[in-house]
């Protein structure tokens, strides 16, 4: 049997590349991934950790990628921190969340599955627990200081809260793209919002650098053990809440205070309980690190569930989920919908990607190790939502629960075909969704569409049918390309020579699209522009260009200078 997951070798290299540093160098800063290095009068940037892509980690959806635990239940630091969360100040601002059984699902899956409801927090979101225990510790004189931390979202909302708790003046600061939704929330709750930087990089460098100047408290997100232990509270209550024995606690990952934390308590008391954290595909610095053995920087990193997106890990969250956590599973964005859709099903809540992640880890990997009549607890961890998002997510819902398909048929552009790929699809499938176009340039058309199906097998049944009939057809379920651009690929094509297909994802910020296109028209033809909005996150965007071979490094050169992630696409 094949392993259900590979990896592709790491290529060890500074994410700022430079060889042959003189002799006489005298750092003068570091920080958990970058350092400085001062010569004389020039400063260089260079990073101690390796560059990980993020496509170098394949596995079956719901596989555990396993770590192995080196602490056992973490040693003299374990019992610290156990300590230390049962003493968290967490709750004059946070409650204690009702844990809930839902049934829909746990009869679906033959199993127990139940919802820690950290949406239904005053911030729904668990992050006020960690914010609000470390500013509680901070001294009278460091409070009347001030404090200062950055984020993009629930973050925020913690922090504010906790300064209005503490009489404590809080500056949030947060990216310019922010959806003005969430700054409006921090600003309700009591921050003083401050824009600041296009990406959250830019926003936490010139926190920390106000923090610095004007002596205010940096409050991290994550990386902190006054952070960790108060989410930790989390698994102290899920211990207290459910007596019967629990097969695994599943928590979303994104710097990991929260894993970390839960891992903390339960690995103190309850050691047999499998602590489990899901990633997304696109997002899984956690799961790469603990393959490794140390922490790695991604190169890029997938937003769709912006709540978890983030490049490296925190390096004290890494030594406690490398001693303490049993493995990670990652779930794919449509797996991530399907659980949002299951939580509105089951609760009428409707959670965020990063608040629905837990849930659909749990239930990727109880379908793929065909466990049965056992507790599972997953973290609602956020409901954080933004409207704009919602069609999106609906659409794909019922791809990512197999019950539709998107497929691409090839048939002859001559008269009766259209009718003979009609009796084809029979009445048994019902479409969804069709686009097609007449091109009098092609001998074929084109034809793309979405059907309803119940099993897997019916669907392949479909598609040999079709093949069978001369009728060439291609499953492009799994293919977000075409679900985000599919409108836009029906009709009206070219056989451009030396054309490429490029997907680049924008920030939502005035200007991105025309910066794009003024930087690759004065040099390459533009055949093809498609722009799909992804709610607050940006969206994404399909060009086609015309770049002759021999100037391929130049294109590449071009992109990258863009400061957008990119990838190359084919359509065959």
């Amino acid at each position: 049997m094949a392993s259900p997951f590979t990896f592709v070798p790491l290529t060890i290299t500074s994410r700022f590349s430079r060889p042959n540093f003189p002799a006489r160098t005298t750092a003068i800063n570091t920080c958990s991934d970058t350092v400085k290095i001062a010569n004389n009068s020039k400063t260089f940037l260079i990073s101690p950790l390796p560059v990980a892509s993020l496509n170098s980690l394949r596995c079956d959806p719901g596989y555990l990628i396993p770590n192995y635990p080196v602490g056992g239940n973490g040693g003299d630091s374990g019992f610290q921190y156990l300590i230390n969360i049962l003493g968290a100040r967490v709750y004059d601002v946070a409650h204690e969340s009702p844990l809930q059984l839902a049934p829909k699902l746990s009869q679906k899956l033959g199993v127990n599955v139940w919802l820690k409801r950290e949406d239904l927090q005053p911030v729904s979101s668990f992050n006020l627990r960690g914010a609000y225990n470390m500013m509680a510790k901070l001294s009278e004189e460091e409070l009347k200081r001030g404090a200062i931390c950055s984020s993009a979202g629930n973050h925020a909302q913690g922090v504010a809260l906790a300064s209005h708790k503490l009489g404590c003046n809080a500056i949030i600061v947060m990216p310019v793209t922010t959806p003005e939704i969430k700054s409006k929330s921090a600003e309700r709750l009591g921050g003083n919002v401050v824009l600041m930087g296009d990406v959250y990089d830019e926003s936490q460098a010139y926190a920390k650098k106000r923090a610095e100047v004007e002596g205010r408290t940096f409050i991290p997100p994550f990386d902190h053990p006054d952070v960790i232990a108060g989410q930790g509270t989390i698994g102290m209550e899920i211990n207290r809440q459910l007596k019967d024995k629990i097969h695994a606690i599943f928590v979303p990952v994104g710097g990991g205070g929260l894993i970390a934390g839960i891992a903390a308590y339960m690995k103190r008391v309850a050691p047999d309980v499998k602590i489990i954290g899901v990633e997304p595909c696109d997002a899984n610095a956690m799961a790469m690190s603990l393959h490794y053995g140390h922490r790695v920087i991604l190169d890029q990193v997938g937003n769709f569930a912006d709540g978890v997106a983030v490049k490296v890990v925190g390096e004290e969250t890494f030594r406690l989920c490398k001693e303490l956590i049993d493995g990670v599973v990652l779930v794919n964005r449509d797996a991530i919908c399907v659980s949002i859709k299951d939580m509105f099903e089951e609760k009428r809540s409707i959670l965020e990607p990063a608040g629905a992640l837990a849930l659909a880890g749990a239930e990727a990997y109880c379908k793929y190790y065909g466990l049965k009549d056992e507790n599972v607890v997953a973290i609602t961890s956020g409901a954080n939502m933004n409207f704009d998002r919602l069609r999106l997510i609906s659409q794909l819902a019922d791809a990512g629960r197999n019950c539709e398909a998107v497929l691409a048929t090839c048939m002859p552009e001559e008269p009766g075909s259209f009718k003979r790929f009609c009796k084809q699809i029979g009445p048994t499938m019902k479409f969804i969704e069709f686009k097609y176009r007449y091109d009098s340039r092609d001998e074929k058309a084109l034809v793309l569409y979405r059907v309803a199906h119940q099993t897997k097998s019916e669907l392949e049944a479909l598609i040999e049918k079709m093949r069978s009939a001369k009728l060439h057809t291609v499953n492009l379920t799994d293919n977000d390309l075409v679900k985000d651009h599919s409108r836009h690929l029906t009709g009206g094509r070219s056989n451009l020579h030396n054309e490429l297909l490029c997907r680049f994802t924008f920030p939502k910020k005035a200007g991105a699209l025309s910066k794009t296109i003024d930087a690759f028209s004065l040099r390459w033809n533009i055949s093809l522009i498609h722009y799909r909005a992804q709610g607050h996150i940006g969206a994404n965007v399909l060009v086609g260009i015309q770049v002759p071979q021999d100037e391929f490094d130049e294109f590449q050169d071009c992109a990258r200078r863009l400061g957008y992630k990119y990838v190359l696409k084919t359509i065959k």
